[in-house]
């Protein structure tokens, strides 16, 4: 089995471009905190290469933004490749299945969005009367929810 299941901030805005097939991908990097300190107190981050594809990249280039806190789900994958010098270089990155924005709405920001492609029930970005809604989604009542 292989899935990763991180929680971190984007250390810079993502890349969205199209494969020559015309495929969307979006790829980010995430700054993720280790859960305990090094020997001196200080807590340690690493930092994960994210590549997003299809409609998810289309919303992860859309609503996400440099210092956004993310959870993605995906799945570890290594590949290699040769460099602009004739060097074999070998890169691993997380390829994501979901990822749930995690930033509160509200926070002052246009780019603002609390959801994401996952079953974590993330919340829709906020839509004024009339606004048409993001592409794949309906609008639905409350009382037509299942809880």
């Amino acid at each position: 089995m292989n899935k990763v299941i991180l929680i971190g901030n984007l250390t810079r805005d993502p890349e969205i471009r199209a494969t020559g097939s015309g495929t969307n991908v979006c790829s980010f990097s995430i700054a993720v905190n280790r859960r305990f300190s090094n020997k001196d107190g200080e807590k340690q981050t690493d930092f994960f290469n994210i590549v997003a594809w299809r409609q998810l990249a289309d919303l992860c280039g859309k609503y996400l933004a440099k210092g956004r806190k993310v959870c993605v789900i995906g799945e570890l994958q290594n590949r290699n490749y040769e460099g602009k010098d004739g060097t074999k270089r070998y890169t691993t990155e997380v390829i994501a299945d979901e990822v749930e924005f995690l930033t509160p709405r509200g926070d002052g920001s246009e780019r603002s969005g609390g959801y994401g492609n996952s079953g974590f029930g993330g919340d829709a970005p906020q839509q004024s009367e009339g606004a048409p809604l993001p592409e794949g989604f309906t609008d639905i009542e409350d009382d037509e929810l299942p809880f």
